[in-house]
């Protein structure tokens, strides 16, 4: 996953005592032009996310700074493409930022016919 045009996202996880630093990096995303896609923050569980997240989506050519800006906060993060292999996104593909966290695999697309976002009800970037 080379191709500086691809779609990434990355979910940055948080609990209770890290919301206000997980707020500040999703501002300061939120004012970043090489981020595409801010989503909001979700304090319960979503999806295969077991605990408080958002996420941010971006071109691979942007991902290293990506990844140091949640390596400076100190969250831990799934870093994975967008491809339309939804399982492979969130484990083969992916790269975790701080301790890995238990996935629920079982509400994610087969591969082909990966909907992202919009499963959840939410519009794509």
């Amino acid at each position: 996953m080379t191709d500086p045009d691809a779609r990434w996202h990355a979910h940055i996880y948080y609990d209770a005592a890290e919301r206000a630093a997980a707020l500040a990096l999703r501002q300061a995303f939120g004012r970043d032009a090489a981020i595409l896609f801010v989503g909001a923050m979700s304090d319960a569980p979503v999806g295969p996310h077991p605990i408080a997240q958002f996420e941010v989506h971006f071109l691979g050519e942007h991902r290293a700074a990506v990844v140091a800006a949640v390596e400076a906060t100190g969250l831990r993060a799934l870093v994975h493409p967008l491809t339309d292999d939804d399982l492979a996104d969130h484990t083969t593909l992916a790269h975790w930022i701080g301790a890995p966290l238990p996935l629920n695999l079982s509400v994610l697309d087969p591969p082909g016919t990966n909907q992202g976002v919009a499963r959840f009800g939410v519009s794509d970037f």
